[in-house]
């Protein structure tokens, strides 16, 4: 008989995270669903499953070290011997393998309720402020008449004789046991003989639902929020599913938006841009705030107000605003307005439009 270890393609210091990764990579190549018809295949892979049932047991491992396979023979005189670890069903290691799969999971427990799905319109100022709200929901409710057990006044249910109360049943694929819930009791584990009326033994009933909802300040376009046991109310008393909203945010016809940091435009006339001055500019509480713009700025010019953005959701800060200024060119001059301007022109030196006899030089460089 081969070397548990060679079989595994692991050394004996192999820890069991490197046992468990071979195992299952060999597991899933040799596996008969994968290799109809090969004999071969089929003993490399019960060979794979002894060699990992041995290892995987510190007791078993360290009895295979010192007394190699007759520590499991029924002759030997190593500690296995006829009361010694033997082999378990193939089941059980693919079960320590791949949990859930094979039928992890709460026993005699009905599936809980789903979880819901519901889109919440907002606007920018509900976003800034956050609000509360009640929503309509059509969904599945705990049954008033039952209070959810499933069964009329009185009554009492009796044990699934599908599956013995367990709530689950087993089925055979290849090599796998698969547990799936019990198609008899709905994976309740019990019978409702003499069911209630409203609900038909559901223990829940399809009816109009008001929940009152809580946004939080700062939530942003596509935001999803979690309401813990809003959803659907599970059958025959099972737990309810969870409530997720999911937020669409109305554009803003002035602000635009960078997660918690907003940006404006402002337009200020040539002469304050020249001159200096201030500009009002909203701020998304709905007030204003003054900002100062020194002679001499160039359009496009970024001021950044600090604090002054939307709220950070579940925080006590705010993101910026910034304000970016763009200077707008007269037009439809009257005649003193047009005679001061070119006034201006006729005085104006290289000093005064720095950026403009910058580019002016670089021009005339190319059509040398």
């Amino acid at each position: 008989m081969r070397d548990y270890y060679d079989i595994l393609g692991v050394d004996k210091s192999a820890s069991n995270d490197e046992l468990k990764k071979n195992f299952r990579t060999l597991a899933m190549k040799f596996h008969p669903d994968k290799n109809p018809g090969d004999k071969e295949a089929e003993v490399k892979f019960k060979e794979v499953g002894q060699a990992y049932e041995v290892l995987k047991d510190p007791e078993k491992r360290a009895a295979y070290d010192r007394y190699g396979h007759s520590a499991f023979d029924g002759n030997s005189a190593g500690p296995g011997g006829a009361s010694g670890a033997g082999f378990s069903n193939m089941s059980d290691i693919f079960e320590d393998l791949f949990g859930d799969f094979m039928g992890g999971g709460n026993q005699g427990q009905p599936q809980s309720g789903a979880d819901l799905r519901f889109n919440i319109n907002l606007d920018f100022s509900e976003a800034f402020a956050g609000l509360q709200k009640d929503i309509k929901i059509n969904t599945y409710v705990i049954c008033s008449d039952c209070r959810g057990s499933g069964g009329s006044s009185g009554s009492q249910p009796s044990t699934c004789s599908g599956c013995n109360g367990a709530g689950k049943v087993r089925s055979s694929q290849g090599f796998f046991m698969v547990e799936r819930p019990c198609p008899q009791c709905g994976g309740s584990g019990q019978i409702i003989s003499n069911p209630c009326n409203p609900c038909a033994g559901e223990g829940r009933v399809q009816r109009e639902k008001t929940i009152n909802v809580k946004i939080p300040p700062g939530v942003d376009d596509g935001t999803r929020i979690r309401v813990a046991g809003e959803g659907e109310a599970g059958p025959r008393g099972a737990s309810n599913g969870d409530l997720y909203l999911f937020v669409q945010l109305e554009s803003h016809s002035l602000f635009n938006r960078d997660g918690a940091d907003l940006l404006i435009e402002a337009k200020v006339p040539m002469t304050l841009a020249a001159l200096g001055g201030s500009v009002d500019v909203p701020t998304p509480s709905g007030g204003k705030v003054r900002v100062s713009v020194p002679a001499g700025t160039q359009s496009g010019h970024r001021f950044r107000l600090r604090g002054k953005g939307m709220p950070v959701i579940n925080s006590s800060n705010k993101g910026d605003l910034y304000v970016d200024v763009y200077t707008e060119t007269p037009v439809s001059l009257n005649k003193q307005q047009r005679k001061i301007l070119e006034d201006l022109q006729a005085v104006e030196t290289s000093n005064n439009q720095p950026e403009s006899e910058n580019f002016i030089k670089k021009v005339k460089k190319i059509r040398r």
